[in-house]
């Protein structure tokens, strides 16, 4: 009777998670655009839709398995469909929670897993709306839990195929974003810890094998994402936007600063909770020492990767988030249970229910307010929809692929953004000459592009910006194309807009 009563309270739980995971993400569930990361993955997914090549017919330099998921979305539910993306991003949420309710499970017990899983809910989408776009930390963050599940299971025996499966998932989550792939160190590590082996009777062959195994599945997922990309023509390209294009300009020391602050500040409650459940030792992991080093491994080289690019954005500390939730949750769980008494007042139940849930509702806040401000599509987009044919391409110089979107218009280049003809240094550098970093054969590739689908209009974004970067006059290619061959039709709030003479 005690136990049948136990398991409905934990349905009611992973309910009332559910729904509390609906309600903060209802602001983009609400949203009639995308949201940041969302305009340029959605354009290039669909050129995949309209049959073009990822690398090849539109250049961005993540890895493909993101753009292929955008394409599959949109060849399900239709190109445009900013409602079915956004009810995408909740499905993948709720997945990543699933995986975390396993892990938390198997380390130490349902409750645990419940509370994982809840403090991704909370902490996923910190601080600011951007973080409720389906960008390449939230994908990847769903196998990656899931990978750390089967890994944390308790099998004994001395061959785990389902590691197999654990390294296809940290594959998955490397062809995602890049900075996954760290993740899967620490796991290789963990198969092979000497605290591993003792807590299931094995030995060091038994670990080896394990470790093989991990990695025949993870090298598995990237030989067979690089055949589909051989076989598509673009691996090469593949290869350069991926690897050789990501190098690292410039690092944005003060913003990593800042936002590594106001990230411990706004999720104060998860990290708090992850530095005391490391703390309190043997309370906690007993019999667990090697899950307790893999944890703190996979929250170092999380942090590893957040910090890589040298950019500090605020969503590239959602990797973080997935390990200092699992660490947290054995903590809260205990705290929450009964099973331990905080030694000072601040941290008992009562001031963490309080602390959790004005975290909810500040965040809360802070995306319906930055949200409410975006509903509506640029005027250039609006004007090229209205005065623009379907099948007419366009070509927008700047960072602005929201234009294409909101103009449901395809772009007459790979280059659907400008940074390869600009050398543009993301993460906001002015004022820098970037003539050197122009991405080689750039400019004949877009010349080609041009012949190929001349644009039908042409919108310079540049024009209102004091002291443009990256002014028309100093790239003589298109300014003479400008001059010869369009003219002038209308001033918007985003740029001027040129249509063929």
């Amino acid at each position: 009777m005690l136990s049948s009563r136990f398991y409905k309270l934990q349905l009611l739980f992973a309910l009332g998670i559910v729904l509390l995971t609906v309600a903060i993400r209802l602001p983009s569930l609400l949203h009639p655009l995308p949201i940041d990361d969302e305009e340029t993955y959605s354009l290039v997914a669909n050129e995949i839709v309209d049959g073009g090549r990822v690398y090849t017919d539109a250049v961005e330099r993540k890895p493909p398995l993101l753009f292929w998921t955008y394409a599959a979305v949109y060849k399900a539910a239709g190109k445009y469909n900013w409602e079915a993306l956004h009810v995408v991003a909740l499905i993948w949420t709720l997945g990543a929670m699933a995986g975390l309710y396993l892990a938390g499970k198997r380390l130490f017990g349902p409750f645990t897993g419940l509370v994982a899983a809840l403090l991704y809910s909370v902490f996923q989408a910190w601080a600011t709306f951007i973080n409720l776009a389906l960008n390449g930390e939230m994908l990847m963050n769903l196998p990656l839990v899931w990978a750390w599940a089967i890994a944390f299971g308790q099998s004994r025996s001395r061959v785990r195929p389902e590691l197999l499966a654990a390294g296809a998932l940290l594959g998955a989550g490397f062809l995602l974003k890049q900075p996954a792939a760290i993740a899967a160190v620490p796991i290789g590590i963990y198969l092979l810890l000497s605290s591993y082996r003792a807590s299931r009777g094995l030995n060091l062959t038994d670990s080896i094998v394990h470790t093989i195994l991990l990695s025949v599945g993870f090298f598995g997922a990237l030989g067979l994402a690089a055949f589909i990309l051989w076989k598509q023509g673009s691996l090469a390209e593949a290869f350069y936007w991926i690897f050789t294009n990501n190098s690292i300009p410039h690092i944005f020391w003060a913003k990593g600063v800042l936002f590594t602050l106001a990230f411990a500040g706004a999720c104060l409650p998860l990290v708090f909770g992850a530095a005391m459940a490391y703390r309190v030792g043997d309370g906690i992991w007993a019999g667990k020492r090697a899950e307790r080093t893999t944890l703190l491994g996979l929250v170092v080289v999380s942090a590893v990767g957040a910090a890589a690019g040298g950019r500090f954005y605020p969503h590239y500390y959602i990797q973080v988030i997935p390990p200092l939730a699992l660490l947290a949750a054995g903590y809260y769980a205990r705290l929450w249970s009964g099973q331990m008494r905080p030694v000072h007042w601040w941290p008992r139940r009562a001031f963490t229910y309080v602390w959790l849930s004005l975290t909810v509702v500040a965040f809360s806040i802070a995306h319906w307010h930055g949200l409410i401000g975006n509903r509506e599509p640029s005027e250039t987009g609006r004007y090229l929809l209205e005065h623009s044919n379907p099948s007419d391409r366009i070509f927008v110089w700047g960072q602005a692929p929201k234009i294409y979107l909101d103009a449901h218009r395809r772009p007459a280049s790979r280059f659907v953004v400008t940074f390869p003809l600009t050398g543009y240094i993301f993460g906001g550098l002015s004022g820098v000459d970037t003539h050197d970093r122009i991405v080689p054969a750039a400019w004949t590739k877009l010349e080609q592009d041009f012949n190929k689908h001349p644009p039908a209009y042409i919108v310079d974004v540049q024009v209102p910006q004091k002291n443009a970067q990256y002014p028309i006059r100093n790239f003589p290619f298109l300014a003479r194309l400008l001059a010869e061959k369009y003219r002038s039709v209308t001033r918007t709030e985003e740029g001027v807009i040129y249509g063929l003479r």
